[in-house]
């Protein structure tokens, strides 16, 4: 059960990063986004860093709560 709540926290966390890639992100054009391989790298890295929190989030609620 811990695997499908850390799924879900892994999913959750993912939209929450791309939520907040679009608010840092707005004022950059389509293109600078695409060729700049810095914007590419540290973003990327943060939406998956975001997702990663997440997941141990919902771990950590779920062992509060639910799990032994």
């Amino acid at each position: 059960m811990i695997y499908v709540v850390g799924l879900i926290g892994l999913i959750g966390g993912f939209i929450a990063g791309q939520m907040v890639l679009y608010f840092l992100l707005r004022h950059r054009s389509q293109e600078d986004i695409l060729n700049d391989p810095s914007i590419k790298w540290t973003y990327g890295l943060l939406n998956w860093i975001i997702a990663g929190l997440g997941a141990y989030a919902f771990i950590m609620m779920y062992r509060e709560y639910l799990g032994p």
